[in-house]
């Protein structure tokens, strides 16, 4: 009999607090344990269809517009476990067994420990909490919180093991199974943009929609729509240089107070410009100043600063998380800003190993007191990116962990460093014009770069288009007037680093959230968007999303922030699940009209449905009556081979053929086989089929014998 059984989120994290505690199962000081581990998310939810009373399962199977919006409480919620496809042998594999393991090893365990991510969103708690309900678990439930997958973190973490005396007060299970549930529900926006794109005749094959992935594709294509429709507006304004190139210009607090003195026309800007002579320069004030390294990153910072280097979303994400468990870099879905003062002291005597993998000069980093601005006095759960505990031996050796990997520990390394490097400093110059005070100028001069030196994030991650920073020679003794041509700003064009620090501006979503969310729709057949070193464009499927969303609720920021603090306020018990579900409805209610109504705008944005329709060439076809008198239409070409006169009526006689075709790779390969009716995708068709032989793999034996 152990006292506990630690259920952990996956075999790497089994692996590390095995070898913090001391093996898969023992003691560890009084408390005797066995680990336990899940393969991730071993459930999912039933078809809607299987969810609902039986006389309304026709109703939830449909995608007809009619049937919706669904009605919440019809829902059992049922999950079943999920079948899911070995990416090796390519077979289908239930989890079922893995419950079935799970259960028989915690059978003569006294509780049972929650030791899965301490993730924000609570995942982790749902991923727990699905298997403890699957094997039916009566016994007492308990938590082990960690910073991080270190073995100090997972020895603290069981020292302070703590109850949980019911499942519906657990908060982040409540806030995470109402977010899933919701999610669930969204299905109803995804069948509705998919069915109004197929009755306008659009070939897709799903129009994904839903809390996160709609906002990105909208804001996205307003953004692409903007750059489209701009159309330069020139501007004539009266501005002062000096000879060292110094301009004097009046500061505008909005457009309108600009518009006052910009001209349409240039001879209106050369009549003010007549008003004016030469000024001397006055009023000359230099302050010296100094700015604090930014902030540490989070993970969505960092993928967009690799995403110009071809590292995609997905690619920093899966390499992110393998070298986490490798104890490499911190935990990948904080939501942490700062890190802990126990953190900073800890990483503390690594910091010239850190160094000198990432080649800093450790001459910068002389700022070894904690900064207010990264480090807290508080708590944190997991604390803000920074590199682990375990140093690399080069930055080469990380590309075990994926291509990214060297990139990764590059920046957040660096990115850490760089809070111990002294403040930037620079001389604040102002002045203005004696005969014309509301022509102001100000200039920054570089006295010591200092953290600049080690990483500078705030430029790293800014999407706009910045000059670098120059040396500003002294001011002149006087000041002309000139006309400056200007113009209305053109668009940006939408990057990663855009979109994430728009998402970040708005604090909708952790990181990792906005890093997963985009991964997933920019992969696949049905992506909505593409991404090519950092810059975003829209698929035909995207486009079509984005214009079926036009003033709806899912693709709004504000009503995305607003569902995202319902969501937290579920998990803090201020708001009972049920109600957070309501909104889903309310949701499709308001949004299905609207998405009707946009759908007749998809041809005027996007022409002919038939444009978009891929025409494959029609294979040939030959045919004839078989041995048993039955007419058949087949292909006349397979694998590039075409059947003769004479090897159709051999196949349409039943008898087997002999051919040889090239492989993809250019190899000869010798066939044979006969016609036979055949079944694909639930259609039965007439065509070619090899013997069993042709494809099977020799055997060792019969290799070494050749």
């Amino acid at each position: 009999m152990f006292e506990y059984a630690i259920l952990c989120e996956k075999a790497s994290a089994a692996k590390n607090f095995a070898s913090a505690l001391g093996g898969t199962s023992g003691e560890f000081e009084g408390h005797s344990y066995r680990i336990v581990h899940s393969h991730g998310h071993l459930l999912e939810f039933v078809d809607p269809k299987d969810q609902v009373p039986a006389d309304k399962a026709t109703q939830y199977r449909s995608w007809k517009l009619e049937h919706l919006p669904w009605q919440v409480n019809d829902f059992s919620w049922e999950k079943q476990p999920i079948m899911a496809k070995n990416p090796r042998t390519g077979r289908q594999k239930s989890t079922k067994s893995d419950l079935a393991d799970i259960k028989k090893a915690v059978a003569d365990c006294e509780s049972l420990v929650i030791a899965t991510d301490v993730d924000p969103s609570g995942e982790g708690e749902l991923l727990a909490w699905e298997i403890i309900n699957a094997i039916k678990w009566v016994k007492p439930v308990k938590r082990l919180y960690f910073a991080d997958e270190e073995a100090r973190s997972i020895q603290s973490g069981f020292r302070e093991i703590k109850p949980i005396t019911n499942q519906m007060q657990d908060g982040d299970y409540l806030k995470s199974d109402a977010r899933s549930k919701w999610d669930f529900l969204s299905m109803q926006l995804t069948r509705i943009a998919t069915t109004v794109t197929k009755q306008a005749g659009y070939p897709v094959r799903v129009v994904r929609e839903g809390r996160l992935k709609s906002l990105m594709v909208r804001h996205v294509y307003e953004q692409l729509m903007a750059i489209k429709d701009y159309k330069r507006k020139p501007f004539y304004e009266v501005k002062f240089q000096d000879n060292a190139e110094h301009v004097f210009a009046r500061h505008f607090k909005d457009e309108e107070e600009a518009a006052k003195w910009r001209h349409e026309k240039q001879a209106d800007a050369k009549q003010e410009q007549a008003q004016y002579h030469e000024s001397a320069i006055t009023n000359v004030k230099t302050v010296r100043r100094h700015s604090a390294p930014p902030k540490l990153l989070d993970l969505s910072n960092l993928a967009s600063i690799l995403a110009p280097k071809g590292y995609s979303a997905k690619e920093v994400l899966s390499t992110y998380q393998k070298m986490y468990e490798a104890k490499i870099v911190s935990y990948p879905r904080t939501d942490d800003s700062k890190i802990s003062m126990a953190q900073f002291y800890q990483l503390l005597p690594l910091v010239p190993k850190i160094a000198a993998v990432v080649d800093v000069d450790q001459k910068l980093l002389t700022h070894r007191k904690p900064r207010f601005t990264h480090v807290t006095n508080g708590s944190v759960d997991h604390g803000a990116n920074r590199p682990g505990e375990k140093i690399p031996s080069s930055l080469g050796s990380l590309a075990k962990y994926g291509k990214s990997g060297p990139a990764i520990y590059s920046v957040v390394a660096k990115n850490y460093l760089a809070m111990l490097g002294e403040d930037y400093e620079f001389d604040h110059t102002t002045a203005e014009l004696k005969d014309y005070p509301a022509f102001k100028t100000a200039f920054n001069v570089p006295v010591a770069l200092n953290y600049k030196l080690i990483f500078d994030s705030s430029r790293q991650i800014s999407d706009a288009d910045e000059a670098g920073e120059e040396t500003k020679k002294q001011l002149g003794q006087t000041a002309s007037p000139f006309i400056f041509e200007g113009a209305n700003k053109k668009p940006v064009k939408p990057t990663m680093k855009w979109l994430m620090n728009y998402l970040q501006h708005h604090n909708i979503g952790t990181g990792a959230t906005r890093v997963s969310t985009l991964s997933q729709i920019t992969s696949g057949a049905t992506a909505l968007m593409k991404e090519r070193r950092g810059t975003l464009s829209m698929t035909n499927t995207g486009t079509i999303s984005a214009i079926l969303t036009e003033g709806t609720i899912i693709s709004s920021t504000n009503a995305t922030k607003r569902l995202m603090s319902l969501m937290d306020e579920v998990g803090a018990f201020k708001l009972a699940p049920a109600e957070l579900l309501t909104t889903a409805t309310q949701t499709v209610t308001h949004d299905l009209p609207i998405m009707v109504a946009n759908a007749d705008k998809l041809k005027t944005h996007l022409g002919d449905p038939e444009k978009l329709v891929k025409h494959y060439p029609k294979k040939a076809k030959t045919g004839g009556q078989t041995a048993s008198g039955k007419e058949v239409n087949f292909n006349q070409v397979w694998g590039g081979h075409h059947f003769s006169n004479q090897e159709v009526a051999d196949l349409l006689a039943g008898k087997d053929i002999a051919f040889h075709i090239k492989t993809r790779r250019g190899k000869d390969l010798a066939v044979h086989g006969k016609l036979a009716q055949q079944t694909y995708r639930g259609h039965k068709f007439w065509g070619f089929k090899p013997a069993d032989d042709v494809f099977q793999k020799r055997s060792k034996s019969h290799r070494k014998a050749r």
